[in-house]
């Protein structure tokens, strides 16, 4: 027993200890790239419901992303509405970035000085992006910027480790101060070698330039949906509207630096139509091109396990889906797809709903289309695709609408048909027969991989089909096709672009009230030029928003503006998101296609969809233990 007592104690020649690795430069590059996977970044595989880097299939929840819980899409089977619920707490990551800080200052006289400076910038802009996502869920929180292990005492009560939460905008303060230790010493170009994966100057500035207008549309909007109790009267949770000011100057100094220092321009600014725009909006997400600030990369997960994501897998269309039991489960909204404009280009940037009544009545809604009067006043088009031409080319380049040609298919999207004799067959599966004497199906095709839409209606497990009219275009590939197989893709998600910082620049301006307009109003501008618009519009903030949400849409960036704009329990109380439900009427001597507008089946069935006020902040995690105050009404 003696013997194998020595040889339990034997230190393993296959590994190196913690003090090993943290003794020498390669040790802490090593550590460096385990910290920037602790960044919360809500990419591919982030999951409202069960955190970051969740991959494997965890049934249809683990196909959740946080547009799903937004006015811009829902899941097929449906999504409720509701807070981000993975309890994000991650002080032991936290732990690790404040242990690289100690252990690179124990090595640093054997680097180079810009070398050390650069890895410590690094830390900063990691820590900084940890606590933004602490901060946006929870208020105010413990700031915790050294490593506490030396301060446990054995068999004390240790007091000092009870580490108290931070006044809400002590917390914003905080990530700035962070953001600018971090800008200090970044390199402004990333090598080559690294691409734009690791942090830049220009990354830590979007990064300031992001959370300070979060902070700002916190300050000025609190009283929108002001809450009460404890965290309130002490500041964890809340700010004044005068605190607004400074956050907003702070967005608009950031953005300008990376405007005017960075070198970074618009990806293709100048199409010659609106078809060659959507075709470069589409290729923007699949390149790697300078409008890129800072983004996270992937490789093929099935051959480098937990590397890859699935988004392709689980999103493609009915039709074209890569072999994967789930698919077709990302359904963009009627909503945001009324929201693009077409080419009118008026100057005055208004919106142009799908028009699918003779009228010109849209505000109308059919509850459930298996009770559609056919005789109202719909107007009939010859195709499925018609509604949707001389749209804003970021549609066509986001969403796969009815007859879109997509991996050289035709993707059939039709929730329904009308007989000869006037008898409806909508949402089920059969057939009639024409005028002409041919076959016309009620999901537009025989066999259930001729057609991406409406079948499975309430279904859980089978809801391959989208139930909004609509699937997403924006990330999938289209010249590649992926293996029917967990993270079989490889696409980089794309964290920063020079467009946010456009669009942050331009909020900040017109909320604030001070800066440049004319510059704000040309950075708007030049979103539309590029995306084939030829007027100008004024920077108004109806325009700024609405631009925001067609340039960004599906990027997840809207669940956070409605919660910094405390606009979420407005927008739903009760709601009903909508669906476009294509219809092909057989009353034709040549069949034609009516448009309905409805509400999503699993919406209706559901009563809507409702935010409440406490939900912009979330839960403290482990009270039991760490004493913290909690936040109103949980």
């Amino acid at each position: 027993m003696s013997n194998c007592s020595e040889t339990l104690e034997l230190t393993p020649l296959d590994k190196v200890s913690s003090e090993q690795l943290l003794s020498n430069p390669g040790g802490i590059k090593t550590l460096l790239a385990r910290i920037y996977n602790t960044m919360p970044v809500e990419d591919f595989c982030y999951r409202p419901n069960g955190g970051f880097n969740s991959r494997g299939w965890g049934g249809v929840g683990g196909i959740l992303m946080t547009t799903f819980y937004t006015d811009e899409s829902f899941r097929s089977d449906g999504t409720g509405i509701g807070p981000v619920s993975n309890s994000y707490w991650p002080y032991d990551d936290i732990r690790e970035v404040n242990l690289f800080f100690e252990s690179l200052d124990k090595v640093k006289e054997t680097m180079r000085d810009d070398e050390y400076l650069r890895l410590q910038s690094e830390a900063h802009f990691i820590r900084a992006y940890i606590y933004f996502g602490l901060a946006k869920r929870y208020g105010g929180v413990p700031l915790i910027d050294m490593v506490l292990d030396g301060d446990y005492v054995p068999g004390s009560n240790n007091e000092n480790l009870y580490i108290p939460r931070s006044t809400e905008k002590a917390a914003w303060e905080f990530i700035l101060d962070e953001c600018d230790l971090a800008i200090e010493n970044l390199p402004e170009n990333v090598s080559s070698e690294n691409g734009k994966y690791r942090a830049s100057k220009w990354a830590a500035y979007g990064l300031k330039s992001r959370a300070a207008l979060f902070a700002a549309s916190v300050a000025k909007y609190w009283g929108e949906a002001s809450l009460v109790g404890e965290a309130v009267d002490q500041g964890l949770v809340g700010m004044s509207a005068s605190d607004a000011a400074s956050f907003y100057g702070e967005c608009i100094s950031a953005s300008q630096a990376i405007i005017d220092n960075s070198g970074k321009s618009l990806y293709m600014p100048d199409p010659s139509n609106p078809q060659e725009a959507a075709k470069n909006y589409y290729d923007l997400f699949l390149t790697d091109n300078n409008e890129i600030i800072f983004k996270k990369g992937f490789l093929d997960g099935t051959t480098v396990s937990n590397q890859g994501h699935s988004f392709d897998i689980y999103y493609n269309p009915a039709q074209t889906n890569p072999g994967f039991h789930k698919f077709g489960r990302f359904n963009p909204t009627l909503d945001i797809v009324d929201l693009y404009e077409d080419y009118t280009d008026d100057g005055t940037g208004e919106s142009a709903k799908i028009v699918t009544r003779e009228d010109g009545n849209e505000d109308y809604v059919i509850p459930n289309p298996i009770n559609l009067d056919v005789n109202l006043p719909f107007k009939k088009y010859s195709s499925l695709s018609e509604p949707f031409e001389n749209k804003d080319a970021r549609l066509l380049g986001s969403i796969i609408v009815p007859g879109s040609v997509w991996k050289s298919v035709k993707i059939i999207i039709q929730g329904g048909l009308i007989g000869t004799d006037g008898s409806k067959l909508i949402y089920s599966d059969g057939s009639a027969v024409g005028q002409d004497g041919n076959t016309y199906y009620s999901f537009g095709g025989e066999g259930l991989t001729n057609y991406s839409g409406f079948r499975g209606l309430g279904q859980s497990d089978d809801a391959n089909y989208t139930s909004s009219g609509f699937l997403i275009k924006k990330y999938l590939q289209e010249a590649v096709n992926v293996i029917g197989q967990n993270e079989s893709s490889s696409t980089d998600w794309i964290d920063i672009r020079l467009a946010e910082i456009y669009l942050n620049y331009a909020e900040a301006i017109v909320e604030s009230g001070e800066g440049d307009v004319a510059k704000a109003a040309n950075f708007i501008n030049a979103l539309r030029k590029r995306a084939g618009h030829t007027d100008v519009v004024p920077a108004t903030l109806e325009n700024v928003l609405k631009e925001r949400r067609v340039e960004l849409a599906f990027e997840g960036y809207r669940y956070w503006d409605l919660v910094r704009r405390r606009e979420f329990h407005v927008l739903f109380n009760q709601t009903r998101r909508k669906a476009l439900v294509p219809i092909i009427d057989l009353r034709e001597a040549q069949p034609k296609f009516i448009f309905v507008r409805a509400n999503n089946y699993n919406e209706e069935n559901a009563g809507g969809r409702t935010f409440q006020t406490y939900m912009y902040y979330l839960a403290i995690p482990g009270r039991s233990t760490n004493n913290l105050v909690e936040n109103p009404q949980y």
